[in-house]
């Protein structure tokens, strides 16, 4: 039966003693707010030496062990505990516990305040060190990939067909139209810019040169690479990213199976066939919208469109563009892979790496692609 708390002067024989308290009932959290008022009350007016009397205590929770911590201080409290012969143990213990964990709260400093720029140095100091981290993991990736890829190709019973084809048809086949499209807008979009500034000039003929230069060298492979890594990284990365979640990379090594001989390589493989077929397409469609363009603007037949091309446009430029497709295609599927096999096992892990995944492919692309500008340009290629 529940027993009202109180707490109420000591009767003491000496009149020179010196005053204290008796305290009783149950000090739970149904009492608090009574409590409280009356332990506000009382603070700082009892005296040191005066005597507390606990042994009517009754129930007793945390929340009332903390209103005796705050009437009677948890040094003292714990020492009444300890020498309160009427006290239940399980009342002592719960006294000292909630005491102990009271004092030791209260000595913790406060954070101290760090200045604006070091917490500004120290974010770019940690992005720095992201950024050397996610480089050499990249490259140990890459070298596993490479050795494991030399060791397949010399074992031919040990290639994957059955899934090479299988992404072969996903990263490919099923990206075609939407590569194509891209980029036949794109190529009109050029080629109408081209002839809109170079009439000016009364140059508008040289926007064949143009749409067939910038589509040979660089915007029919780049195009294609950002499509693939917006579309097939991601894709990979959710892919083994949830094979991870779901433990099932931990049953193929357990069944004595190697992970990136069966995951990693028939999708490196199948965007290493894929991306140039595509990158090839992806010239042909803008080549195509130029020329439509050309066509209808500047009464230029397909003829004479052709002829210019033949005329004006070395091969060098077309194996320019083609050599680079087989190196972002390696980079986007190894980076793919890499932040699937980063997946901790949360929904909310597979989507960050599949973001990370997309971002750094775009961005590899677009840095190697404006390396080797840079490079061809001075080699006078």
């Amino acid at each position: 039966m529940s027993t009202a708390p109180y707490i109420s002067p000591l009767d003491s024989s000496r009149t020179d003693a010196p005053s204290g308290l008796r305290i009783g009932g149950d000090w739970t959290l149904a009492h608090y707010a009574r409590l409280e008022t009356e332990v506000l009350a009382l603070s700082g007016s009892l005296a040191r030496e005066a005597e507390v009397d606990l042994q009517a205590l009754g129930a007793l929770d945390t929340a009332g062990a903390a209103l005796l911590v705050e009437l009677l201080g948890s040094q003292r409290l714990a020492e009444l505990a300890a020498h309160a012969p009427g006290l239940a143990a399980e009342r002592r213990a719960l006294l000292q516990t909630v005491g102990n964990a009271i004092a030791e709260s209260g000595q913790l400093l406060p954070a101290k305040r760090v200045a604006t720029w070091r917490e500004i140095l120290g974010h770019i100091g940690q992005a720095v060190d992201d950024l050397y981290r996610q480089c050499v993991a990249l490259l140990g990736f890459i070298g596993l990939t490479l050795s494991t890829m030399l060791k397949i190709l010399l074992l031919p019973g040990r290639w994957r067909m059955t899934s090479l084809a299988a992404h072969l048809e996903q990263s490919g086949l099923n990206a075609v139209p939407i590569v194509a499209l891209l980029t036949f807008l794109v190529g009109a979009v050029v080629a109408f810019l081209g002839a809109t500034i170079l009439a000016d000039f009364g140059a508008s003929i040289y926007t064949v040169d143009l749409v067939a230069f910038s589509f040979l060298r660089e915007f029919g492979v780049l195009l294609t690479a950002i499509l693939m890594a917006g579309r097939t990284a991601s894709a990979f990365t959710a892919q083994i990213g949830s094979m991870k979640a779901n433990e099932e990379i931990d049953a193929i090594r357990t069944l004595g199976l190697d992970p990136l001989e069966l995951l990693v390589l028939p999708r490196v493989f199948a965007m290493l066939i894929a991306l140039p077929i595509l990158t090839f397409i992806a010239m042909l469609s803008g080549i195509l919208g130029g020329a439509v363009v050309c066509a209808l603007s500047l009464d230029i037949s397909p003829t004479m469109y052709l002829a210019m091309l033949q005329e004006n446009i070395a091969l060098k430029h077309f194996l320019v563009g083609m050599a680079k497709a087989p190196i972002f295609a390696f980079l986007i599927a190894v980076i793919g892979c890499l932040e699937g096999f980063k997946v901790t096992g949360s929904a909310q892990s597979v989507g960050e790496r599949t973001t990370s995944s997309v971002v750094q492919s775009i961005f590899v692309v677009i840095l190697l692609d404006a390396v080797a500008a840079l490079f061809l340009m001075e080699m006078g290629w």
